[in-house]
């Protein structure tokens, strides 16, 4: 019995070393404080430091869009605030992540770092150095999950190293067991005189003004519209995410770009929740898309699937696309939904990203990069995944099919209201002439263009340059 008494003894000198460590954790794109690995393995020890550094690779580049870096800033005062509940904070500061979050480190003296894995090549080369400066200087690095539902590669083909075609990764991913969700931290403990940092206005952190009907970031918003959706429409998802005058999409995409919903949560309520099938399996097509990024990091810059194509050069037709002027009207109003709100619904975006690669045969990064300016949801795996989808050069198995615009609106949008909603120039139009509005009388009386291409002509001119 004195052997056991010693034995106890021990252990609770070893459980009370272990509480009494710091642990800095260092968010990315996972700015939530529910169901966060990354936090929560964070919060068990006695000090913890929750770190977000404003990247200047970043903030220097072309992906410091104003719509995304608005939400960002948004969602990092929603999660200081969602911190200061549990008498914690969020510390900010900006420079070189990695320096600056072994700053820190060495500041606090922490015993273990904290991040959630993520597979950009940036993310990767990244998490890459950050263990490394770990490693040199004792500190433990842990890169938890909670980006994506699986991890890339926790589901893989026989004799490959990722799935290429959707169906059977969702086969696959669907009897594959999901991570279990973890709790929220009641209470943090953060390190006496660490200066929190200071959160910069918007123009410093970016150029240009966000789109005027963007949806507004942090964590407490994404957990209103995911519950609104969870209650209310998931059960109609299924039949109502291609209406495009409807609400049957969750509008979740966004906030989950950010993290600020936990994928694992959202499909796991989903699941349970009446006709929520059809929505989980739109979340697995994410997963699909990451692991294809973890599998082939050059998905944003060169084709999944060569097709030999040369693409047009002329600047005039991506103008007019960009400008939501092709003539063909939901394209017009897909190209300005974007532009006014920072989001496109989906049935939309692969309207118009089939039009420009296949009706205009413009290379689909240029596409890709436009989306990437403007989109509030930019994620580089489903960004550059579904536009190579669309164009023919990625994971489609029928890569030569091309939408129709005017039968894509007669389908989705059968009325026009969402046509007449963003392009007002046809608002006056009545019936089924707002498809095609070049053949009413008194066209020329509107301020629209003509089609800047034959919808039939192009496409036999694209399918034989593929062919060729």
């Amino acid at each position: 019995m004195d052997g056991f008494y010693a034995f106890a003894d021990l252990l609770w000198v070893y459980m009370d070393a272990m509480s009494s460590k710091t642990a800095v954790v260092l968010f990315t794109r996972d700015l939530r404080v529910t169901d966060n690995p990354a936090l929560w393995a964070a919060s068990r020890t006695e000090r913890t430091v929750p770190l977000f550094v404003l990247d200047d690779a970043i903030l220097g580049s072309r992906f410091a869009a104003p719509n995304r870096v608005a939400y960002m800033r948004e969602a990092l005062i929603d999660l200081d605030g969602r911190l200061k509940a549990m008498d914690g904070c969020l510390f900010v500061r900006r420079g070189q992540v990695v320096e600056e979050a072994m700053k820190v480190a060495r500041e606090c003296e922490a015993d273990e770092v904290h991040i959630a894995a993520d597979w950009s090549r940036y993310a990767r080369r990244r998490e890459k150095a950050l263990r490394e400066a770990c490693e040199e200087v004792g500190i433990e690095l842990t890169a938890h999950p909670g980006i994506t539902i699986l991890d890339p590669g926790a589901v893989k083909p026989t004799g490959g190293d990722h799935f290429k075609v959707f169906s059977p990764y969702h086969r696959a991913w669907s009897a594959a067991e999901w991570r279990e969700e973890v709790g929220t931290p009641r209470k943090l403990a953060v390190p006496a005189g660490l200066a929190a940092g200071e959160l910069p206005a918007l123009a410093e952190l970016t150029e240009g003004e966000p789109s005027p009907e963007r949806e507004p970031g942090g964590e407490t918003q994404a957990r209103r519209r995911m519950q609104a959706f969870l209650h209310h429409r998931v059960d109609r998802y299924d039949d109502g995410h291609d209406d495009l005058a409807g609400h049957g999409t969750s509008t979740l995409s966004a906030h989950i770009r950010f993290g600020c919903v936990s994928p694992r949560e959202l499909a796991g309520a989903a699941a349970d929740a009446r006709g929520g099938e059809p929505f989980v399996r739109q979340l697995c097509w994410r997963d699909f898309h990451h692991q294809v990024l973890a599998a082939f990091p050059d998905l944003p810059r060169r084709d999944y699937r060569p097709r030999g194509d040369r693409w047009s050069r002329s600047e005039q037709v991506f103008e007019a696309w960009k400008e939501g002027r092709t003539g063909y009207p939901l394209v017009d109003a897909g190209m300005r939904q974007l532009a006014a709100q920072g989001y496109m619904h989906n049935r939309a975006r692969l309207a118009v990203g089939s039009f420009l690669t296949k009706d205009l045969y413009v290379d689909w990064r240029k596409g890709a990069w436009h989306f990437w300016d403007l989109l509030t949801d930019g994620d580089v795996a489903n960004n550059s995944g579904n536009w190579q989808w669309v164009a023919g050069t990625g994971n489609d198995t029928r890569p030569q099919r091309v939408l129709n615009p005017v039968r894509q609106a007669e389908r989705f949008d059968p009325d026009g209201i969402y046509v007449r909603r963003w392009v007002p120039e046809l608002a006056s139009v009545r019936g089924k002439a707002i498809f095609r509005p070049w053949l009413m009388e008194g066209f020329e009386d509107l301020d629209y263009p003509e089609p800047i291409v034959d919808h039939d002509d192009a496409v036999a001119e694209f399918r034989a340059r593929r062919a060729g």
